[in-house]
């Protein structure tokens, strides 16, 4: 029996995309949350927490990106072709953001209010539009003859606008979970309050996400509801709601790192119910991911060199998070 290198590849891609979002999603939160904490020491601090990591996160999204390029360039084309505008305005918020980021540790007082507004737009630019395009990818993408035959603007409609949204929020309780374990006094009792109200905006998002997507795509309902998918994805929703009940008990007793954990929970159920709604498909509604593969030799050969580097990103990635673990004080900067 042979291996399936294109089951092997959708792993590979769901994993590097799955590391980007909860990475670069606390990274993203606290830009957002900078908007909701004036005080400039204070906002050192938050970036302070993110600095000696942030360059490195955004590897995984280069790997997901490559992978799909690499094992299925049909879908590649396709998605890109469908996407381009939200995908472009996504990027242009991520290089706002940093040069945001290195630019406010050389500024002097005057300038450091304009790129902390950079670094506050680009953050949810960025969150927002990488939501509509998951939306929009949900929604399906109408193909003929292997081409895109949609419009530059059919993701501008209401289920895609409202994944933006919900990114945004499920950033921002990254975010704020994620300040809790690095911060400590006054920063840390205010990001406490933030994730005891933003844990429930997000857990309604979830539940608005998890009825209407049924709702509008009757393939999806099939898929859901039909025997054995039934019993096996039945877990999730008792799932998301053990996490939030964790959660809130995790902020009443004070601790510093289970919220972070919890909330990453949150996101990856979430993550992972909109994986299941497309299954097998690569480019919904209709494309399975074996149509979209690359020929074999070419998975192949890609997968060698996916394989040796994928254990070097995961080594520095830990390595840099182990090196700056622990809290940031004031007038401790990474800068």
């Amino acid at each position: 029996m042979g291996i399936d290198l294109s089951l092997l590849w959708v792993l590979i891609i769901f994993f590097g995309v799955m590391m980007y979002v909860v990475m670069d999603g606390f990274d993203l939160g606290i830009g957002m949350l900078f908007a909701f904490v004036p005080d400039r020491h204070d906002r050192d601090v938050m970036m302070n927490t993110v600095a000696p990591v942030w360059d490195g996160n955004e590897t995984w999204l280069v790997l997901g990106g490559a992978g799909l390029l690499a094992a299925f360039p049909l879908a590649y084309s396709v998605v890109l072709s469908a996407l381009y505008l939200p995908l472009v305005l996504m990027l242009l918020g991520l290089i706002f953001r940093g040069v945001a980021f290195e630019f406010r540790f050389k500024a002097n007082d005057r300038e450091r209010p304009v790129w902390d507004l950079s670094f506050i737009v680009g953050s949810l630019v960025a969150a927002f539009f990488q939501g509509v395009a998951l939306g929009a990818y949900i929604d399906g993408i109408p193909v003929e003859r292997g081409m895109y035959t949609g419009g530059p603007l059919d993701w501008v409609a209401p289920f895609p606008l409202f994944c933006g949204v919900g990114v945004v929020v499920a950033y921002s309780v990254l975010g704020s979970t994620w300040l809790i374990m690095k911060t400590e006094g006054p920063l840390h009792d205010r990001m406490k309050h933030v994730t005891s109200r933003l844990a429930w905006v997000l857990l309604a998002v979830i539940g608005a996400i998890s009825l209407w997507t049924p709702l509008t795509h009757p393939a999806i309902a099939e898929r859901w509801f039909q025997l054995p998918n039934l019993i096996w994805f039945s877990p999730v929703p008792l799932l998301v709601a053990i996490c939030m009940a964790m959660l809130m008990r995790a902020l009443r007793r004070d601790a510093h790192v289970t919220p972070f954990l919890y909330a990453l929970g949150l996101v990856f159920l979430g993550y992972s119910g909109l994986a299941i709604s497309v299954w097998p498909n690569i480019v919904p509604p209709h494309i399975s991911i074996w149509d979209a593969a690359a020929p074999p030799q070419s998975q192949g050969f890609a997968l060698v060199g996916a394989l040796f580097i994928i254990p070097f990103i995961l080594m520095y990635t830990v390595w840099a998070y182990y090196v700056f673990r622990g809290k940031v004080r004031h007038g401790e900067g990474y800068h």
